[in-house]
């Protein structure tokens, strides 16, 4: 984590013009550079390095494979996503349930949309969740695993923090980050929300479409990057998810 001197200023991320991996099964937009898609100047907002919206079609999905040093944060929009790792954790992540694996010292986990391999019948739905990467505060913990609902009330017409290092956000599912904390909202068309004060926020817009005070509107797949711009209002002009991520730090360069 660093302190920077930064450039106040809002700067608007197009839907259309996320890099792109399309492979039959998956169908995924990356907010920054992930894979193969690199660009020096697109590497991470604050301390978010990842911002995945992915759609994996029923009975496929990511097999086994390790990551490191990394706090990553899984919301589902539609359908259900089958977690397990080499730690024994198993579950089935769904609408409202966040989802938190700390890589730490190193983790091999798989994410799959067949949770009728654990329960229930098949099924013909896709699944589509946005996957969030952020920077640990400190490198080399035990890996670990974290899932909570979050209650639709505490969503509607208002933030209500998903995932935090923040001691005050008791509600939320815990990362290895002080500085970091990701909140969603469920808006009706109409309802207005602030943002919070923080140098560096990242809004994403999942569903539906908002105007941002200061950037004008934002649709489906679009995203906000401020810095060190706080208080904006955001108003929803169609029934929209955000998530939001407030960070009180950067990566140094």
């Amino acid at each position: 984590m660093a302190d920077v001197t930064v450039t106040p200023g809002i700067d608007i991320r197009r839907a259309e013009d996320r890099f792109k991996t399309q492979i039959g099964w998956l169908d995924s937009k990356h907010s920054f550079s992930f894979g193969g898609h690199h660009d020096p100047r697109n590497t991470h907002h604050g301390v978010l390095l990842v911002n995945n919206d992915d759609i994996v079609t029923p009975g496929m999905g990511f097999e086994t494979h390790p990551h490191r040093d990394m706090e990553i944060v899984t919301w589902v929009l539609r359908g259900s996503l089958v977690h397990q790792d080499s730690e024994g954790h198993s579950g089935v992540i769904y609408p409202g349930l966040a989802q938190r694996m700390s890589a730490g010292t190193g983790i091999l986990h798989s994410e799959k949309n067949d949770s009728w391999r654990l329960q229930g019948d098949p099924h013909s739905d896709p699944v589509h969740f946005i996957q969030m990467w952020v920077v640990p505060d400190t490198p080399g913990i035990t890996p670990g695993y974290e899932q909570l609902e979050i209650d639709d009330s505490l969503m509607r017409g208002k933030l209500a923090p998903v995932a935090s290092g923040h001691p005050d956000h008791d509600a939320a599912i815990r990362i290895q980050n002080k500085y970091a904390t990701l909140h969603a909202a469920r808006l009706s068309p109409g309802d207005t929300i602030t943002l919070p004060e923080a140098p560096f926020l990242h809004l994403f817009i999942p569903e539906g479409s908002i105007t941002l005070e200061g950037a004008g509107p934002l649709t489906k797949g679009d995203a906000a990057r401020l810095t060190a711009v706080s208080g904006n209002r955001v108003t929803a002009t169609a029934p929209t998810e955000l998530l939001l991520w407030e960070m009180h730090a950067t990566i140094a360069a």
